[in-house]
């Protein structure tokens, strides 16, 4: 990475928190405005029917709530998401048309599956809904899975499993829960599930494999799915982020297993970790991210697009309101 801390600390002045590019009286816009944790949703149906204009902010989120920004953060996951999405299209159909800026992706129109699909192959993390929080507070069934006795945390698990969570409203928290209980909700039918599961399968296992060529190990992620006016299911929101997934590094694995340390790790647990060390799980109001962390978490972020995706990540340190509105065409 050839980027300059000092460039880093400087750009945490003008990061992309807040978007409004909605249509008003008079004023251009992309359409009503959906804000998510991350990411900002405009649909216009009468003058880009079908369409979602989807804006990567440089929010980030732990625990389910939103805790600051980090500079370059959208530019990176909307153009890792953009990278998987391509790197994919022959095993999966997804929603990805075009991406006009670094921080906007224009994708297809769909009705998002009320479930957030995780994949794991680890006993890990470090949050409420974690596979390892519950292993270690006694749970032996997750998700509808047995897991077995004398299991140690960062441990892989005999086969990689799906551990679907409610897909929460934004402010909310996702619940764990399992196959058979969201499909005798009404939640999605049997037919949906057992399909976005394959899906989800075949993505994981392109993932780790890449992954594994990197020198990385993919121990878990969440897919997003949703059906397009067809009624296929389609991936959509992101695939294999720092934001999304947990990559640790290969080659210190096993040793740091042996010495009970966490994996060398790049994604967004840093800043999940640094929260924990505040006493900060999720309630309340956040403590506010230093300056040393956010430049921290964006070389992480940084490292982690140029390791998985193999390229070298090109920032753009223009301001970014101004350069989404020229490069949509807003005047």
């Amino acid at each position: 990475m050839a980027i300059d801390r000092k460039e880093l600390e400087e750009f945490c002045e003008q990061t992309l928190s807040e978007t409004d590019f909605s249509s008003g009286p008079g004023v251009p816009g992309l359409g009503r405005r959906i804000t998510g944790k991350v990411r900002d949703s405009y649909l216009d149906p009468e003058h880009a029917p079908g369409r979602r204009t989807i804006v990567v902010s440089d929010r980030v989120s732990c625990f389910d709530r939103v805790v600051g920004t980090i500079p370059l953060k959208g530019q990176i996951l909307n153009q890792m998401a953009a990278f998987w999405f391509r790197q994919t299209q022959d095993l999966v159909h997804n929603h990805l048309l075009e991406v006009p800026d670094p921080n906007v992706s224009i994708v297809r129109e769909c009705k998002t599956l009320p479930v957030e699909f995780v994949m794991r192959s680890y006993l890990t993390g470090s949050s409420s809904t974690s596979i390892w929080t519950a292993y270690e507070g006694g749970a032996r069934v997750f998700c509808g899975h047995s897991l077995p006795e004398g299991m140690h945390r960062h441990e892989k698990l005999s086969a990689p499993i799906l551990t679907p969570t409610t897909k929460a409203l934004h402010g909310d928290h996702d619940e764990l829960t399992s196959r058979a209980a969201l499909i005798e909700s009404g939640a999605i039918s049997e037919a949906h599930y057992d399909e976005a599961h394959a899906i989800a399968q075949r993505l994981f296992a392109e993932g780790t494999r890449f992954a594994e060529k990197q020198g990385l190990i993919l121990a878990d992620t969440k897919y997003e799915m949703g059906l397009d006016e067809r009624g296929e299911i389609l991936v959509i929101d992101e695939i294999h982020t720092p934001d999304s997934s947990r990559y640790w590094r290969l080659d210190s694995y096993e040793k740091t297993l042996s010495e009970g340390r966490s994996p060398a790790a790049i994604d967004k647990e840093y800043v999940r970790l640094w929260l924990g060390e505040q006493g900060y799980g999720g309630e309340g109001t956040a403590p506010e991210l230093p300056i040393e962390v956010r430049v921290e978490a964006a070389t992480r972020y940084i490292a982690a697009f140029e390791k998985v995706s193999g390229r070298v990540f090109a920032p753009d340190f223009e301001a970014p309101v101004p350069r989404i509105r020229r490069n949509l065409g807003l005047g």
